[in-house]
This record gives structure tokens, sequence and C-alpha cells, in this order.
């Protein structure tokens, strides 16, 4: 019998621990993201005309789970402030930011297209269709659930469209899925524009103001409708992680493993519609979360979506609380749109992110 070389013998051990190295790396990456989540979420609550410490407000969050650590906000307006104005808008935030980018991980691994991002098969402009219609019809008192209502049906009703359209022989393809993106994107945004034209100056600001995005006015019960659409969107995604995995292997051998490439396309489009849905209805569109987490993930944890997927969640949602603070506290006591920020920082870092997966051999 042969006895291994050294060389050979290290190399196999090298193979047996890097599965063992890779799992604590992404523990700890993930571990990374939740503090950091966590401290985000502290900061951003503490900040504003309001300063509460952050001892003070983790007192406060101790105190309504009953748990006696900690001191209450001393200022008068402190524990208001967290819960009727701050917590809600935080919340709602990280909901939106998980949904953004759950919906972008699942678009760019069933499309394998690294340009993908959600608002490609129509949700996002079609939403907007929805709430600029409303805005019209309702004048600028309209109530806000019926306008997120509007964007939320028009936002699914375009991505069925889109996916609809680029059937061929009953099935359809990543191609014809973008092309057809495209040119829907292209008449929504003709719908939009004419919108915009007829409306009143008032209704025009409000058109103008809803599409930069925004989570200020957020509320608990907006939360509470956010929130199972979420958690739903985000619990079916998690069950197509092995699928989406054999995907990236491409789809005649994907098909030959025993995936149904049509269907896991057809479950990704609705996962992506509604999570998408769901995010815009009530804090407009928000540009370049969907496109840049899932990248930024990529180059983190590689492309396994059993851990890209989760690790988007949370970063999707560290980018948005991250960002709504920024937004709200950049210009003192105005109110930056948190589309207009997030698009600003997300050009130049979407950049970066692709000149380094250059240079690092990284790609599809």
């Amino acid at each position: 019998m042969t006895t291994p070389t050294t060389t050979e013998a290290d190399e196999s051990a090298r193979r047996h621990l890097r599965p063992a190295s890779r799992t604590r790396r992404n523990v700890l990456v993930v571990a990374t993201m939740l503090v950091l989540l966590a401290v985000v979420v502290v900061i951003s609550a503490g900040i504003g005309q309001v300063v509460i410490p952050p001892s003070e407000v983790l007192g406060s969050l101790a105190h309504h789970f009953h748990l006696q650590i900690g001191p209450l906000p001393q200022h008068p307006q402190g524990e208001h402030t967290l819960w009727i104005i701050r917590f809600p808008r935080i919340v709602l935030g990280l909901l939106v930011g998980a949904a953004l980018g759950a919906a972008g991980c699942l678009l760019q691994g069933v499309l394998a297209n690294p340009l993908a991002e959600p608002g490609v098969i129509g949700v996002s402009s079609g939403a907007a269709v929805g709430a600029c219609l409303m805005i019209v019809i309702g004048g600028v008192g309209v109530n806000g659930w019926a306008l997120a209502g509007a964007a939320f049906v028009f936002g699914l009703a375009t991505a069925a469209a889109v996916y609809i359209m680029s059937l061929r022989d009953g099935s359809s393809s990543a191609i014809m899925l973008v092309l057809t993106g495209i040119a829907v994107n292209a008449f929504a945004l003709g719908i939009i524009a004419y919108l915009t034209f007829v409306a009143t100056t008032a209704a025009r600001e409000q058109i103008v103001f809803w599409q930069l995005g925004s989570l200020a006015g957020a509320t608990w019960s907006s939360v509470w409708v956010v929130l199972p659409l979420v958690i739903a969107g985000v619990a079916a995604s998690m069950l197509l992680v092995h699928k989406l995995d054999l995907l990236a292997l491409g789809e005649i051998q994907a098909a030959s493993l025993g995936i149904n490439v049509e269907n896991v396309r057809r479950q990704v489009i609705v996962l992506v519609a509604i999570l998408t849905a769901a995010a815009v209805a009530f804090a407009g569109i928000i540009m370049f979360v969907g496109l840049i987490v899932p990248h930024l993930m990529r180059l983190i944890v590689g492309p396994r979506h059993a851990i890209l997927l989760p690790t988007s969640i949370i970063g999707g949602a560290i980018v948005i609380a991250a960002a709504d603070l920024a937004s709200r506290t950049v210009m003192g006591d105005a109110d930056l749109p948190l589309g207009v920020f997030t698009s600003l920082v997300g050009g130049p870092v979407f950049f970066i992110l692709l000149r380094r997966s250059r240079h690092a051999g990284a790609g599809w």
C-alpha cells in the first residue's frame, strides 16, 4: 500500500478543514453584522431634536419587555419620541431594507445577472404609477393607506405583466425577462411623466416627494402591514437557496439535476414582487439597495445562497437604518429624502465594488 506524501497529506487536511473554517467565518460575519445592526438602531433611536442617551434607549426597550433593567428616558417627551416617532420609523426601515436585500439576492441568483435588482421586473415603476394615479385622482389629501394600497397592487400587477409578456411557448428566459422589464419600465415612466404633467402644483410636489423615498411619517400600523409580508417572503426565499445554487451551474445543468427551472423562476418572481411591493408601498422608491447589498455580501461570504441570502437580508437592514439616520441628520433639522441619499452614495459604492470584484477575479 502506498503511503501518501507529506504534501498530499497536508492538502487533504486543508480540504477537511475548509468547511469548518468557512462555517466559523460565516458565523463571525453574521454575528458582526447583527452587532453592527443593533448599534445603528440604538444610535438612530437616540439622535434627533430630542437627544436620548443609548443607556436610556436600551432601558426603555427593556422596560417595554417587562425587564427592569436600565434607566428610562429623563426627557419628558422621551418615551413618546421613542415609541411613537422613532421606533416605528426604524423598524419599518429595517423591514424595507431586509425586503430589498432579499429581493435583490433572489433576482440576481435566478437571472444570473449582476445588474439585476428588484426594479428590473417593473415592481418599483408599477408601484410609482399606482401612487401617482392615486395622488392625481385623490389630490394632496389622499389617504396614506389608499396611496400605499395602490402602490402595492400596481407593483404586483406590473411584475405579473412583465412575466406573462416574457413567456414564449409557455416558458420564459432570463434575457427576455430583463428586456421585457426594460420596456415596461420605460412605458411606466412615460405614464408617470404624463400624470406629473397633468397634476396640480401641490399634487406634483407630492408625486416627486413620494418617488424620492422616505420613512418620515411611519407608524406602527404600517409596520404591522409590512411585517407579515416580509417574514413570509423571507421564509419562503430560504426554501429556495439550494435550487438557486444549482441554477448557478447553468439552466441545462440544473434541469439535468432535477430542477424545474421555470417553476423556480416563477416562484422567485412572485417573492421578489411581494417583497419589493411591500417595501415601496410605504417608503417610496429606494434605489441601489437591492443591487449593491448582494454584490457586497457576495464578495464577503461567497456565492452560496444559504449564507448569501441571510447576510443580504441583514445587510439591507443595516444600509437602510444607517442611510435613514444620515438622511435625517446630515442637513440639521431638514429630512433629506432617503432615496436621494442611497442614490448619491450607492452609485460610487457600486462602481468601487465592480472595480474590486474585477481585480479580485470575482465574477458570474
